[in-house]
C-alpha cells in the first residue's frame, strides 16, 4: 500500500532539518519522500494529519508479553495490538516468561510467533542467568548470535555481586547491554507498597526507597568496575535518579528509564486498596514523582517505558496483599506523557518523543526512531486536540487493570503505521 500523510507537524528526534509542517510519501514500506505539498499518485491512500503530530513509531523498551507460559494474561497477538493502539511500532519483550527467555530456542520461538501473529516488531531481552535463578550466566555468545542485544533478570535482582560483575564484563565483549532490576529482595520481600506515612495508615507492609537505591548504587559501581554499559529499569525514587545523574556527570555509559505511572501518581492513590495501584517498584511520594519529571526534563532519564505487566482480572480482584504487582500501560502511555509532561510540566515535546523513540532504540541497538527518506515507514500520528476518558474495558490488551481508569487525558493516537501498513486507526 502507498500512503500520503498530508499536513502533519513532524516531531522527528535526531533529524533537526526534518521537523515541522511536512508531508510524507510512503511506498513499499519505505518513506519515499518528505517535503511540502507532495502529491498522491494513482492508488495512493491519503491520510489528512491536519492539526496533528507525526512521530517516528514509538519504541517501548520494557514490555511483559507473557508468552510463552502465561497466555491467559497476555499473548503476543493481543499485546502487539494493544501496543499499536498506543502508537508503538517496536516493543521489547522482557524474559520473565515460562520458560524464561534464557536460550536461543526461546528467543526464536518468540520471534516466530511475533512474525505469525504480531502486528508490529517484537524484540527480546534475554535473561542474565539461566532460569533467572541468579546462579549461572546464560550463554551470551549464542544469544548474541540469535539477535539479542540486551540482558536482564527483570523481576529479580542478580543478588550475587560477583556474578553481576562477571555478567557486565562478559556483556561488554559482544557488546550487550545489561538492564538492571534494582531491588534488594531482603528489604522489599513481603512489601505491598511504598514504605511511609500512607503504608502505616493503611496497615500495609512497605517497600523502602532504600531497596531500590542500594541496588542502583551497587550496579553503577559494578558497571564502572567492569567498564560496561548499564541501563537502569523503572527508576522510582529521588535518590536513584540522583545516583544516575552523578554517574552520568562522571562520564559513565549508564542510562535509565521511568514509567508514566511513576511520573504521574503518588502512593496516596493506594488509599481505598485499589489493586490497580499495586506496581513494582511501588508508587512513591510527591517528591519522587517530581524527581522523575525533572530527570526527563534535564536528560538524566533518557527513556520512558511502560513496564506493561498485564494480569487476568481474577488475579487483581483480590485483597491488596494477595494481588500481583503490575498494570497494563501500553494504551495510555503517550497520552499520559503528553498530558502530564508537556501540558502540565511544559517539557518540550521533542524531549518527550526522543524518550519514546530514538533513545530506547539506541539502547536496543536498533537503527530506528527517526523519520528519513529511504528509511522504514513506521510512524505514529497523534491528535493533541482529542480529549478522552480511559476505559479499561476498551483495552485491546487482555489485562484491564490500570490506575488511570476514568481519568480524562488530552491527546491520543489516531493512526499507527508499521513498515507502511496501517496497523491501527482510531474510529
Amino acid at each position: 500500500m502507498n500512503l500520503l500523510i498530508k499536513n502533519g507537524d513532524l516531531v522527528n528526534p535526531g533529524k533537526p532539518k526534518l521537523n515541522g509542517k511536512l508531508d510524507l510519501l510512503v511506498k513499499q514500506g519505505k518513506i519515499a519522500k518528505i517535503g511540502e505539498n507532495l502529491k498522491a499518485g494513482k492508488g495512493c491512500q491519503v491520510i489528512d494529519a491536519t492539526r496533528q503530530y507525526v512521530f517516528p513509531g514509538l519504541v517501548d523498551l520494557h514490555v511483559h508479553l507473557r508468552e510463552p507460559g502465561h497466555e491467559y494474561k497476555e499473548d503476543i497477538a493481543s499485546g502487539t495490538k494493544a501496543a499499536a493502539r498506543g502508537g508503538f511500532t517496536t516493543i521489547n519483550c522482557m524474559p520473565n516468561t515460562e520458560p524464561p527467555i534464557d536460550n536461543r530456542s526461546v528467543v526464536e520461538f518468540v520471534r516466530e510467533v511475533a512474525k505469525a501473529s504480531g502486528v508490529i516488531r517484537v524484540v527480546t531481552t534475554a535473561c542474565i542467568t539461566k532460569g533467572r535463578a541468579g546462579k549461572e550466566l546464560v550463554e551470551m555468545a549464542d544469544l548474541y548470535e540469535a539477535g539479542v542485544r540486551t540482558l536482564s533478570d527483570d523481576g529479580d535482582m542478580v543478588e550475587d555481586a560477583h556474578l553481576m560483575r562477571r555478567a557486565l564484563e562478559y556483556a561488554g565483549m559482544f557488546p550487550l547491554t545489561i538492564i538492571s532490576h534494582a531491588e534488594v529482595a531482603g528489604l522489599s520481600r513481603g512489601g505491598d507498597m511504598n514504605e511511609g506515612f500512607v503504608s502505616t495508615k493503611l496497615g500495609l507492609k512497605g517497600i523502602p526507597a532504600a531497596a531500590e537505591e542500594i541496588a542502583v548504587a551497587r550496579d553503577i559501581r559494578l558497571a564502572e568496575l567492569a567498564k560496561a554499559r548499564l541501563h537502569l529499569a523503572h527508576l522510582s525514587t529521588t535518590g536513584s535518579i540522583e545516583l544516575l545523574r552523578t554517574a552520568q556527570k562522571r562520564g559513565l555509559p549508564i542510562t535509565g528509564e521511568v514509567t508514566p505511572h511513576h511520573f504521574t501518581l503518588t502512593d496516596e492513590e493506594t488509599v481505598g486498596y485499589d489493586t490497580s495501584t499495586k506496581v513494582n517498584p511501588p508508587l512513591r511520594e510527591r517528591q519522587d514523582v517530581l524527581a522523575c519529571v525533572r530527570g526527563i526534563e534535564d536528560g538524566t532519564i533518557s527513556c520512558i517505558a511502560t513496564d506493561h505487566a498485564p494480569h487476568a482480572g481474577f488475579e487483581k480482584e483480590r485483597e491488596y496483599s494477595r494481588a500481583p504487582f503490575g498494570i497494563s500501560g501500553l494504551e495510555t502511555a503517550v497520552s499520559l506523557a503528553f498530558t502530564e509532561l508537556h501540558l502540565k510540566h511544559k517539557i518540550p515535546l521533542a524531549t518527550i518523543i526522543a524518550a519514546l523513540t530514538i533513545n530506547p532504540a539506541r539502547i536496543l541497538a536498533l537503527d530506528i526512531g527517526t523519520l528519513a527518506e529511504n528509511g522504514p515507514a513506521s510512524l505514529t500520528i497523534f491528535d493533541p486536540n482529542l480529549k478522552w476518558r480511559v476505559e479499561p474495558s476498551a483495552f485491546l490488551s487482555k489485562g484491564k487493570s490500570t490506575p488511570f481508569a476514568g481519568r480524562e487525558l488530552t491527546g491520543r493516537v489516531s493512526s499507527t503505521i508499521y513498515n507502511g501498513r496501517l496497523v491501527y486507526q482510531f474510529d
